[in-house]
């Protein structure tokens, strides 16, 4: 385990405060920056990250090049009230339409890297009730002023909602703490390390982003960790200090469900890495119980598993960036 990296890879968002700075060494560096934000129903919050992400970070400090929503087809106003901030608004299914067709942020994520144009990609989550710029800007800063940093990840305090006003001060990151840490202390204790590797925040070099599958749904951010390490190691990888994060939590029964996703992708990880070997096939159904007219009923469900293969493979992304 490299004990040195948490102290020289941990960041806070306040040392890149100096946002000319930043802006002097994309300048200097010759980059490109896109914001992508993957939505489904969001229209309570997309306006706001819009706002400040581009008044901050492209109209009073040139760091940003674009911004660009991937909507999942929502079916409230979430892509009507994007577009209305002058900003790119594109539906998932609508990008590589020859390919076949799936739900999931991952999908979204994957197929931002075919309708952006810039060198760095910073993916936030359209759900956060405290946005500010800090969220881009933090993930920025190591990535333009170190030369061996190539993708950063946010952490944070994470409150959970008691009710529309009120808030724990912690508790958040619980699939984090209950399964994912627990898998990576046993089979790959480096990546321990990352505060939390489950956060929907996190920006990186397009050459690491085109070179790695993205997991459809639940189990992109597990997957992402692991292919990046294994290809990069844990040097080209920091993560940085947002502060705090509100945003919908989900329940018990969905957390499960995604917890399921992401033992199954680091599973799959395990085997393809020959870090062990499963005897029988996993079964695919998440089985859980809910009570109805006074008995328990089993509910199946069978989440999406599917996976995107780095999209440098693809011919169609090949001719338009290589």
């Amino acid at each position: 385990m490299n004990n040195n990296w948490i102290e020289a890879n941990t960041f806070h968002h306040s040392q890149f405060k100096e946002l000319q700075r930043l802006v002097a060494a994309k300048e200097r560096k010759n980059l490109s920056i896109s914001l992508c934000l993957p939505t489904l129903n969001e229209e309570k919050t997309i306006a706001k990250e819009i706002v400040i992400m581009k008044s901050e970070l492209m109209t009073r400090y040139p760091l940003l090049d674009e911004i660009v929503v991937v909507d999942s087809g929502s079916t409230d106003h979430t892509r009507d009230i994007a577009a209305s901030y002058d900003v790119r608004v594109v539906e998932a299914d609508n990008i590589l339409p020859q390919l076949a067709k799936y739900k999931g942020k991952g999908e979204n994520l994957w197929k931002a890297l075919f309708v952006t144009v810039g060198d760095i990609i910073v993916y936030i989550d359209a759900d956060i009730k405290n946005i500010h710029h800090r969220f881009a800007y933090g993930l920025l800063g190591p990535l333009l002023l170190t030369d061996h940093i190539r993708f950063t990840k946010a952490f944070y305090d994470r409150p959970i909602a008691e009710d529309t006003n009120k808030y724990r001060p912690s508790g958040g990151g619980r699939v984090t703490e209950l399964v994912v840490r627990p898998l990576f202390s046993m089979f790959m204790p480096d990546l321990t390390q990352i505060m939390q590797p489950l956060s929907g925040e996190y920006a990186g070099y397009r050459s690491i982003f085109e070179n790695i599958p993205f997991h459809i749904g639940y189990g992109v951010e597990t997957g992402m960790l692991i292919d990046i390490h294994e290809k990069w190691g844990l040097d080209v990888m920091a993560q940085v200090d947002l502060d705090r994060r509100v945003h919908r939590n989900q329940d018990t029964k969905a957390l499960g469900r995604m917890s399921f996703v992401i033992i199954k992708t680091f599973l799959d990880r395990m085997e393809r890495l020959r870090r062990m070997e499963l005897k029988q096939e996993l079964f695919e159904s998440m089985i859980q119980y809910a009570l109805a007219a006074g008995k328990l009923q089993a509910e199946g469900s069978i989440p999406e598993r599917y996976e995107r293969p780095p999209i440098i493979e693809l011919a169609e992304y090949r001719e338009k960036f290589v």
